[in-house]
C-alpha cells in the first residue's frame, strides 16, 4: 500500500486529504470517505480504508475544514452546508489526479457523513456508488432520540453561540457526553464507543460550537434519497441510538437502486474493528464494491448472488 497527502482548497481554505493506493500498480476506483458528528479522518476510517485498498481499491480520506489538520477558524464548527461544500471540493480533487480511476468515484460516509454522501450523489449524478453506514437521514428521528430537557439546554446553546458571532465569542457544547449531559451524543453507548474510535496521541477536542444545534433539526437528506442514480448501500444497527435503523430503513426505499442491512449491533459497534459486527459490515461492503465496481471479478461471482438492482433487504442476526 502506497500513502500521500494531497490536500485540497474548499472555499479557499485548505483541507487535509490522504491518497492511499494499492500496490497493483493499476489504476483502481477511488473510495471518498470523511467521518461523522465532529471526528476527524484518523479517528477509525484507516481500518475501513486498508481494508479497501487490500481489495484493490484506493481510497482518498480527507478532514473538514475547521477540524483535524485542515485550516478553519473558528475550530470544531459542524455544519452541513459547509460539510457539503467540502464533499463537493473533495471530489473535483480527486476527479483531477491521474493516478486513480476517475470515472469510478465511490462515496463513503458514515453517521452524520453517512447523510452528506446520500445528499452529494443526488446532486452528483457522476457518483458511481455509494456507501452509507448508520447514516443521518433525518433530523426529526435524531432529534426524537434525545430527551426533551437535554433538547431545551442545547437550544440555549445555540442561541448563545448565535449571540457570540457578534462578539468574536464562540459558545462551544461537548461532542459526547452522559446520558442527561448537554451534549450532541448522550445516549448510553456514546461515551465509550466515541473514545474508542480514537487513536493513541490524537489531536482530537470534546467540543463543537453550539450554533450546530439549531441545524440539526433541519437536516434530512432523506428528502433527497429519490434523486439519487447510483447504486447505493446502506448498513444500519439494529441496537442503534443515535441514528434510528428505521429511518435509514426508510430513506432506502426512495432510492431507486438500493441494498439495505441491518446488522445486530450499536451506533458504534459498526465502526469498530475489533467488534464482529464491525467485520460483518466491512465484508457486505466489500462484497457492494466487488458487485458494482469488478475489481475483484472472482469474489463479485460469488458474493453478488442474489442482489439484483432495486430494492434489497437484508436482516442479519
Amino acid at each position: 500500500m502506497r500513502s500521500f497527502d494531497s490536500p485540497f482548497l474548499s472555499q479557499g481554505e485548505r483541507c487535509a486529504g490522504t491518497l492511499m493506493l494499492p500496490d497493483t500498480g493499476d489504476t483502481s476506483p477511488v473510495i471518498v470517505m470523511a467521518h461523522g458528528f465532529g471526528a476527524i479522518r484518523a479517528a477509525g476510517l484507516p481500518a475501513f480504508a486498508r481494508r479497501f485498498v487490500a481489495e484493490g481499491y484506493a481510497v482518498f480520506l480527507f478532514d473538514y475544514r475547521n477540524f483535524g489538520d485542515s485550516e478553519g477558524m473558528p475550530r470544531h464548527w459542524v455544519s452541513p452546508r459547509r460539510h457539503l461544500s467540502d464533499w463537493a471540493a473533495a471530489v473535483r480533487h480527486v476527479r483531477r489526479l491521474s493516478c486513480i480511476d476517475t470515472t469510478r468515484v465511490v462515496l463513503w460516509g458514515t453517521s452524520f457523513s453517512g447523510g452528506h454522501v446520500l445528499e452529494t450523489a443526488a446532486n452528483d449524478h457522476g457518483i458511481h456508488a455509494v456507501i452509507a453506514q448508520v447514516p443521518h437521514v433525518s433530523g426529526v428521528a435524531s432529534l426524537r432520540q434525545v430527551p426533551a430537557r437535554v433538547t431545551l439546554r442545547l437550544a440555549i446553546a445555540a442561541l448563545l453561540d448565535q449571540g457570540g458571532r457578534l462578539f468574536d465569542r464562540p459558545h462551544y457544547s461537548p461532542i459526547v457526553g452522559r446520558p442527561g449531559d448537554a451534549a450532541a451524543l448522550t445516549s448510553v453507548e456514546c461515551l465509550e464507543g466515541y473514545a474508542r474510535l480514537l487513536p493513541d496521541g490524537a489531536h482530537w477536542e470534546n467540543k463543537v460550537l453550539s450554533r450546530i444545534f439549531l441545524e440539526v433539526p433541519l437536516y434530512s437528506p432523506a428528502r433527497s434519497a429519490c434523486r439519487i442514480k447510483a447504486p447505493t448501500l446502506i448498513v444500519a444497527g439494529r441496537r442503534d441510538t443515535v441514528t434510528p435503523a428505521v429511518a435509514a430503513w426508510r430513506a432506502a426505499t426512495c432510492i431507486p437502486d438500493c441494498e439495505f442491512h441491518l446488522i445486530d449491533g450499536n451506533h458504534f459497534e459498526l465502526h469498530l474493528e475489533d467488534e464482529g459486527v464491525c467485520l460483518q459490515n466491512i465484508a457486505i461492503q466489500i462484497a457492494f464494491l466487488n458487485k458494482h465496481l469488478g475489481v475483484d471479478q472472482c469474489a463479485t461471482q460469488d458474493t453478488a448472488a442474489g442482489h439484483g438492482s432495486g430494492k434489497a433487504i437484508h436482516e442479519h442476526e
